[in-house]
């Protein structure tokens, strides 16, 4: 198992396809893109397939969560997919996206073996997201959305990042949205992962002000009676329930006490925290002839020297040198 020196154990793996996207939110990354990987250092459909079983069968792993960049992009994506569906035991498996693409394949994944869809949106008005996006593609996000709660792959959750002076007054319409169309939406926190290098906390719009400005309009209970574990959202009743809305205060209200997460990027590396600055190399074991047994071995050990924290208040706390698309989310 990927246990790490306080105690922590990783059973939940976020896997990376790839750090292209076809989106420039300016959170992530500069509106002219950024240096891609070269094709022969992204990890093959079949060198992925091989690592996820690797995790599954030998080191515990349950849940396994395909993210990019965005990896609506990678060709494999549904045989991936496929071929992870059918391993013993049988991991749950969800998507991280954009949803720009995702009506053309939803019902492809979902038959491929795809439990569930994390979908990325921070604004219902078109030109809020060409600002923020610098593309005019908001009528193809709704659209995936719509198909992926056809095609059955619920829950929905709706991942939003509030900036100040763009976006940071919608907080109550796009809940009602939410609402209105049955997703679970959850408000994340900025966190320092853009490629720029431009994060200030003393801009970032706060869990305390979220909720202020979601309970001006809607009526907001803790929802006390579920342990909330190793998830990352604190959740909140609206309106007595049943629906739902979260927060992941991942700077303000750091979870990383109880975290389980184990990353692995489109190239191949382990990386034991999300703000992790350093990694381990599977790829080149994996291609130099490393068997199993071996992969696994470095495996823990990359988790075995786990961080207690992501160290964002400390006043050494140095921002990962690779952006949130690079690393995978």
């Amino acid at each position: 198992m990927l246990v790490d020196r306080y105690g922590r154990v990783a059973t939940d793996l976020r896997v990376s396809l790839t750090d292209r996207c076809n989106l420039r939110c300016t959170y992530c990354m500069p509106e002219e893109g950024l240096a891609w990987l070269p094709r022969q250092d992204v990890l093959t459909d079949d060198e992925v397939v091989r690592l996820v079983r690797i995790a599954v069968e030998r080191l515990g792993v349950r849940e396994v969560r395909f993210t990019g960049g965005e990896p609506l992009l990678r060709r494999g994506l549904v045989d991936i997919v496929a071929a992870c569906a059918r391993l013993e035991p049988r991991p749950e498996l969800s998507l991280t996206t954009n949803a720009v693409g995702l009506a053309r394949v939803a019902g492809a994944l979902a038959e491929a073996g795809l439990d569930r869809v994390n979908g990325s949106l921070d604004t219902l008005r078109p030109d809020r997201f060409e600002t923020l996006t610098h593309r005019r593609r908001l009528d193809d996000v709704l659209a995936g959305l719509a198909a992926a709660r056809e095609a059955g792959l619920d829950p929905i959750k709706i991942n939003t990042v509030l900036m100040r002076g763009i976006n940071d007054d919608e907080a109550p319409e796009l809940l009602a949205w939410a609402l209105e169309h049955d997703y679970e939406l959850r408000f994340i926190e900025q966190m320092p992962l853009d490629a720029q290098h431009g994060w200030d906390r003393a801009t970032m719009v706060t869990a305390e002000e979220i909720l202020a400005s979601l309970q001006s309009v809607f009526s907001l209970t803790p929802q006390g009676d579920v342990e909330r574990g190793s998830a990352p959202a604190e959740t909140w009743l609206v309106g007595g329930g049943p629906a739902r809305v979260g927060v992941i205060a991942s700077v303000t209200r750091p979870f990383c006490g109880s975290c389980d997460r184990t990353r692995l990027t489109a190239e191949g590396q382990v990386r034991n925290c999300l703000f992790a600055r350093e990694e381990s190399d599977l790829r080149g074991a994996m291609r130099g002839g490393a068997d199993d047994a071996e992969l696994a071995r470095r495996w823990e050990m990359a988790m075995a020297g786990k961080a207690a924290g992501h160290g964002i208040d400390d006043p050494g706390f140095l921002q990962p040198s690779r952006p949130m698309s690079a690393i995978g989310g």
